[in-house]
């Protein structure tokens, strides 16, 4: 099917005329009031009323001197940045179950704000101040184990909002103490235009959800694409998403197809996440006329993209606090705000492994789904599917430490029914990532800790393990569980640590393009396909081409996988 109307120089031109409204001296941010998107414009066009979308920090007026223009019109994002002038991120390499106990101990005690844990490393913000107290708590074997990965918080944190001086010219001219890849390393990306303007720089709410309300606009009357709103958060935003699929010749079923779901922005601080939702959106719009794989795979299938399901959060990072991670729903402790949403969904709540502390950061409340944009998303979904629609995958994303992750979070003693299919589709996304553009993922079970499970039989039992993080509530187990999204993802992208939460903003398209490989492949998977034909359609050039195959490792875990599915029931329940 050809969709003429869908070819790039329009959406060219459309963008191109965005932008020159966008660097109009009107749009000067320190002139013009902000508005917010769900506020009623009394009259006025839709692209007049665009010009109310706050891009001053491309307009030509001066920021002053070493402040770029965002953090030149908001002070109260000065006063978090004087705070994180003390505080550094350090890295502890852990290796026992004892070593991940000490620090889940020191945590809850002190309060930690725990960045990343993986089967090789734990993560941590903390005032330099209180390092000392730190490593009284933890034993010996510890005290010398560990790295600083960020020494200059306050400066990588300016770094991330949007500047007259492009990104890469900042770290550029900054000499590196990231500890792991220097900024200088980083290869610059390729930009095609005018089409992708919007991911040259991270964007405040104000401006994503106009963009998301462009996209309805341009699209909504040939039917690809539908703006929904799964409800309102705590503070009264609306939830937005995109629907995307070519809708189907049977009126009585254009609401009802297989559907897969693309989540962003639960923990607010990681921007990367609803960028490269959005990234993947836009991405399948514009292809559809020139990839017969992306039409084919919107033709069986809607995909829902919600960028933003926590905007409260998100809005309170572009305003006040640039490593916010929580919502901003009022708790039992007036002065500590806010659930971890991802703590928060009701399969397999368990109050024992939860944190009850409410000023922690992995808060996720004293019962399940007290947080509301949890509920927002459940109900959402359950009318989806009390009308018909079947939910087929789940693709949740997060930063960072570039790893694919699959049910259960909550317990690595219990295993779904279909875990080597699991396991075998989240290679294939690893390995669609590392082709576009040779950055590594690996995957794992999301119940993993800080160090791998000594427990590996079918028949799991015993004790459970103290973890950097608590346990359960988490939406992939939900989503997989309850509406039975057999192929549910938790996807942390870039980087491994070199920036963190705090990623420039010149890896936006190449962590989207990732990302968009391992989607096609994903819907062609779920075609029926094991992905073999958008091989053909997302391998470009001669170099990718060359790495299509396997590697050895990939090929001995493919190969075990498919020896143990072959000896396990074919009928299972979820």
């Amino acid at each position: 099917m050809n969709y003429p109307f869908l070819g790039c120089p329009n959406i060219a031109l459309i963008l191109l005329l965005l932008l020159l409204l966008a660097i109009s001296p009107l749009t000067d941010a320190t002139i013009l009031p902000r508005v917010s998107p769900s506020q009623n414009h009394h009259g006025g066009s839709y692209f007049r009323r665009l010009l109310d979308i706050p891009f001053g920090w491309a307009s030509g007026s001066k920021p002053r001197k070493g402040l770029n223009q965002w953090l030149h019109t908001h002070p109260k994002l000065l006063a978090n940045l004087q705070r994180y002038e003390n505080e550094v991120v350090i890295r502890f390499n852990i290796s026992t179950d004892a070593h991940e106990a000490a620090l889940r101990k020191a945590v809850d005690q002190m309060l930690l704000d725990v960045w990343d844990f993986t089967d090789n490393y734990t993560d941590i913000r903390l005032d330099t101040r209180r390092i000392r107290p730190l490593m009284g708590i933890l034993p010996p074997s510890m005290q010398d184990n560990h790295s600083i990965l960020i020494s200059d918080l306050s400066r990588a944190v300016a770094d991330t909002y949007p500047t007259n001086v492009p990104a890469h010219s900042i770290h550029q001219s900054t000499p590196s103490c990231r500890g792991i890849t220097p900024a200088n390393d980083t290869p610059l990306p390729k930009r095609r235009g005018a089409d992708d303007i919007f991911f040259h720089d991270y964007q405040p709410l104000s401006v994503v959800y106009p963009w998301m309300k462009l996209l309805d606009s341009m699209f909504r009357n040939r039917g690809l694409v539908r703006m929904i709103s799964i409800g309102k958060s705590y503070e009264g935003r609306d939830i937005l998403g995109l629907r995307i699929g070519i809708p189907s010749n049977d009126a009585s079923a254009r609401d009802r197809k297989d559907t897969i779901l693309m989540t962003g922005g639960i923990h607010a601080r990681e921007w990367i996440s609803t960028s490269t939702v959005n990234y993947v959106a836009w991405s399948f719009i514009r292809s559809i006329d020139e990839d017969p794989m992306i039409a084919k795979i919107l033709k069986h299938f809607d995909i829902v993209f919600i960028p933003v399901l926590n905007p409260d959060g998100y809005e309170y990072t572009w305003e006040v606090d640039r490593l916010w991670r929580k919502s901003r729903q009022r708790t039992k402790m007036q002065y500590c705000p806010g659930f971890d949403l991802d703590h928060t969904f009701g399969y397999q709540w368990d109050t024992t492994q939860h944190q009850t502390e409410p000023c922690s950061e992995s808060y996720g409340g004293d019962e399940p789904f007290q947080a509301v944009e949890a509920v927002r998303l459940a109900d959402w979904a359950r009318n989806e599917t009390e009308n018909g629609v079947k939910f087929v995958g789940y693709l949740d994303l997060h930063s960072y430490s570039q790893q694919v992750l699959y049910p259960y979070a909550y317990s690595c003693a219990t295993r779904p029914p279909n875990m080597e299919n699991l396991e075998e589709v989240a290679m294939n996304l690893a390995k669609h990532m590392r082709l576009s553009n040779g950055e590594v993922y690996t995957t794992t079970s999301a119940c993993e800790g800080a160090v791998a499970s000594e427990i590996s039989t079918d028949n799991m039992q015993g004790p459970q393990r103290a973890r950097v993080e608590a346990r359960g509530g988490s939406a992939i187990d939900y989503i997989f569980h309850e509406f039975k999204a057999h192929y549910s993802y938790q996807i942390k992208l870039r980087d491994t640590g070199s920036y963190g939460f705090l990623l420039p903003s010149e890896h936006i398209i190449p962590t989207g393009e990732e990302v968009y490989q391992a989607m096609k492949y994903f819907g062609d998977y779920l075609l029926g396909n094991n992905g073999h034909e958008s091989m053909g359609h997302s391998i470009p050039t001669e170099d990718h081409i060359n790495q299509v195959d396997l590697t050895v490792e990939e090929e001995v875990n493919m190969a075990e996988l498919r020896k143990r599915r072959r000896r396990r029931c074919d009928q299972c329940t979820y």
